[in-house]
């Protein structure tokens, strides 16, 4: 508290800003941390059920997977029926939408670092300003120890900017990394779903299907055989008594 009262009024204004750093950081990584998911894992998973024809458990297992890779995904998939050249702008256009969310406040953040150290120079330059009006008003002599007072005081803002801007920087280097990791996840789910789709929508399904007439054909079947089987029986029961 006495360096901040020493440094002047702008102190507080990079007391805010790195309070709004430090807040931003730790909202990112916490939003990073919840998108960040094996995308490989969840596509073999997917692959499986789109093998199967089971389009309706693909949207629900991409529905409950947090993250953008996730999203673009479910939009492909809500389309399976399209063609790859019309997946593939579908995956694009989800993708665009998503990029937003990972660089939400980072613009910011980058802000912060940039003018830290900006308005702590201001608070020297204004610091030296004030010094040397105490000086004049006095009549020009003042004392070394004076002197040096106020130039340490001036001083107090530079350092102070300095202190929210470099940490501002590498947080925002490390969140930057952290969402261009995101989009490549992202870009790569969505060009392996278009491929998985085109390629498995063609193919027949490990599911055992059975038509309307064979269903028929097999209740008849089942009909004949329980009346044999009844026959039998009721003609062993006769030849017992």
């Amino acid at each position: 508290m006495d360096l901040i009262t020493k440094g002047g009024p702008l102190m507080w204004l990079l007391l805010g800003c790195s309070v709004i750093a430090i807040a931003i950081f730790l909202e990112r990584l916490f939003y990073f941390h919840r998108a960040k998911i094996d995308v490989g894992d969840l596509l073999f998973g997917l692959r499986n059920l789109i093998k199967n024809k089971a389009y309706a458990e693909a949207l629900s297992e991409c529905a409950a997977t947090p993250g953008p890779a996730a999203r673009v995904i479910h939009s492909a998939i809500r389309r399976y029926s399209s063609p790859r050249t019309e997946l593939r702008e579908i995956v694009q256009e989800s993708g665009q939408l998503e990029v937003p969310k990972l660089e939400k406040h980072l613009a910011v953040l980058l802000t912060v670092a940039y003018i830290a150290p900006l308005i702590g120079l201001l608070g020297s330059v204004l610091g030296l300003v004030d010094t040397f009006v105490q000086i004049n008003a006095v009549g020009g002599f003042a004392t070394v120890a004076e002197i040096s007072r106020g130039v340490y005081e001036a001083l107090i803002t530079s350092a102070a900017g300095l202190m929210v801007a470099i940490p501002a920087f590498v947080f925002y280097s490390h969140l930057r990394a952290y969402s261009k990791s995101l989009m490549h996840d992202m870009e790569s789910a969505g060009i392996e779903i278009v491929n998985t789709i085109c390629d498995l929508r063609s193919m027949p399904s490990d599911i055992i299907s059975i038509r309307p007439d064979e269903m028929s054909a097999l209740g008849t079947v089942a009909g004949t055989v329980a009346g044999t089987v009844a026959g039998s029986v009721s003609g062993t029961a006769g030849a017992g008594q």
